[in-house]
């Protein structure tokens, strides 16, 4: 049997995450709706201002927290309260220690692909966030090494493929976002399979473009070890 290197990604590949953002987003959405706003312009508003924080900021709960604040400030102007300010902020407070919650299957298909592959995490964001993350969820003994970039682009694959010595015939990335862990990854050539999830974070939704590499289209984690 071929042995592959597999980089899986985290954040909803093996844990929940977006979840978590958008019952906040729900929320921090009906606060703001009364001051005359269509539950859809605040969405546009949040989107546009987390994608200025996340070039100057990066990823992360804190820029999302962050994004949020600016918002509110932005729609509220003068009616602005010091209260709904603390409470978004306590909100954000409780959602970075919301422990992860492992999606179905992912713990035994884990310990199936460590026998058989190469195991690399490979997930972006604030790193000392993401390693929390990955300490709490208990899966770090699955992987040979854990990678944690602030963006999943071509160039970092690019290093990540130098780095680990992958022969990219053999090398695989998992994952449930098209622009971080799909596209990027078979435009240098890696194979990908690409994991749908139904809370995939709006800023990651992009067409799935053909590479040179191969991809697989699978509907759950599980169903990884009918294909490796």
């Amino acid at each position: 049997m071929r042995r592959n290197t597999l980089l899986i990604d985290a954040d909803d590949t093996l844990w929940e995450n977006n979840v978590f953002y958008e019952k906040l987003i729900e929320d921090f959405i009906s606060v703001v709706e009364p001051y005359g706003y269509t539950r859809a312009y605040i969405r546009h508003i949040l989107n546009e201002t987390e994608r200025k924080n996340i070039r100057q900021y990066g990823y992360g709960v804190r820029s999302f927290g962050r994004s949020l604040e600016e918002t509110y400030l932005k729609l509220a102007d003068q009616m602005a309260r010091r209260e709904i300010l603390a409470q978004i902020h306590s909100r954000v407070i409780e959602l970075e220690r919301t422990p992860p919650k492992i999606l179905d299957g992912v713990p035994e298909t884990l310990a199936y692909l460590t026998e058989r592959h190469r195991l690399i995490l490979f997930t972006k964001g604030e790193p000392a966030e993401q390693a929390a993350k990955v300490e709490r969820s208990g899966l770090q003994g699955f992987f040979e090494f854990i990678e944690i970039v602030p963006e999943k682009n071509t160039q970092t694959y690019g290093g990540l493929v130098h780095k680990h010595k992958i022969v990219k015939a053999h090398g695989w990335m998992i994952g449930n976002s098209p622009r971080s862990d799909i596209n990027p990854a078979m435009q240098v050539g890696l194979n990908a399979v690409y994991i749908p999830h139904q809370h995939t974070w709006t800023l990651e939704h992009e067409p799935v473009v053909a590479g040179s590499g191969k991809l697989v289209i699978l509907p759950s984690f599980r169903e990884l070890r009918s294909h490796f």
